[in-house]
């Protein structure tokens, strides 16, 4: 392609979005809102994916022994545990780190009590392995076969936080792609209009430009470069704005509310604009280049 093809190509493209400047304001606003949305839904679902992973990082099996097993098997179960593909960790909890834990929390505020355990620990058969796993989902499996395992007498595995984490993570998954799905038709059907409005106020240049023997290339890609323009101006302007709004939303979650900001991390800004900005570039000039591709097969018949 010629360079000064590539010039009027996209000196015509802009003036196409000018002249019908109603039309290209409403599908840039459009595309604006709907990556905006775009953008939010990303970050949060990235944010809830990256505090599953933290939350999955604490949830895990603990495995009791029979009463009396010895201190060799115990090290053999620990050994057969850690060589299983599906398990990140085995941290061995003594009778001893059982019973501080317990009575930390169990006297807190009234840890002059717990001196009446002096010399006595109610724990004393309470030695486990904490196993944490890669995944979340191959927990109840590993914890079938480890309650299998000679000298296991109980394993305990938190069924019920695994079932809640992999609920709510799929239901922030399938809402956010059903609102963005829609959000993005109505931006593709603005966008086919705005340049279905384009052709028809050039149809007579556009014949003359066929009768001196313009290609087909040459009267299309205009147009092309319109949608192109249009995409790239509306993902760009929210991904800005996203960009300033993101560290505020977080710096105020921090500062209104602490106790939460204790137990819930962020993804830094640049980690999540990493993959938000080239999506939404992606995504923005996609459907405009669709949506020019299917109105100038639909309505300039050269």
């Amino acid at each position: 392609m010629k360079f000064n093809t590539i010039v009027y190509s996209i000196k015509q493209g802009v003036k196409n979005i000018f002249r019908n400047k109603m039309f290209s304001l409403a599908s840039i606003g459009t595309m604006v809102a709907c990556l905006f949305l775009f953008g939010v839904f990303f970050a949060v679902v990235m944010n809830i994916n990256y505090m599953m992973k933290e939350m999955e990082g604490s949830v895990c099996l603990t495995v009791f022994f029979d009463k009396g097993t010895t201190t060799e098997r115990i090290e053999e179960i620990g050994n057969e545990i850690v060589a299983r593909a599906e398990v990140k960790e085995v941290v061995y909890v003594s009778p001893e780190e059982a019973w501080q834990n317990f009575s930390a929390d169990f006297f807190e505020g009234h840890e002059e009590l717990i001196s009446g355990f002096e010399g006595d620990n109610p724990l004393k058969d309470s030695d486990s392995y904490k196993v944490y796993v890669n995944d979340v989902n191959m927990q109840n499996a590993l914890a079938d076969y480890i309650s299998k395992m000679e000298g296991v007498r109980q394993v305990n595995n938190s069924e019920s936080t695994v079932k809640s984490l992999i609920s709510m993570n799929s239901l922030v998954t399938y809402a956010s792609a059903g609102i963005i799905v829609t959000l993005f038709l109505v931006s593709l059907f603005l966008i086919i209009n705005t340049i279905t409005i384009g052709i028809s106020v050039r149809k007579e240049e556009i014949a003359i430009m066929k009768l001196i023997g313009a290609t087909d290339f040459f009267v299309r890609a205009p147009f092309f470069v319109e949608g192109l323009i249009i995409g790239f101006i509306g993902a760009l302007v929210p991904m800005g704005f996203l960009y300033i709004m993101y560290n505020k939303v977080v710096e105020y979650v921090i500062s209104s509310y602490g106790m939460i900001a204790g137990f819930i991390k962020f993804l830094p800004v640049k980690e999540v604009f990493v993959q938000l900005l080239p999506v939404a570039l992606f995504l923005g000039m996609g459907v405009g280049f669709i949506g020019s591709m299917v109105t100038v097969r639909k309505h300039l018949s050269i």
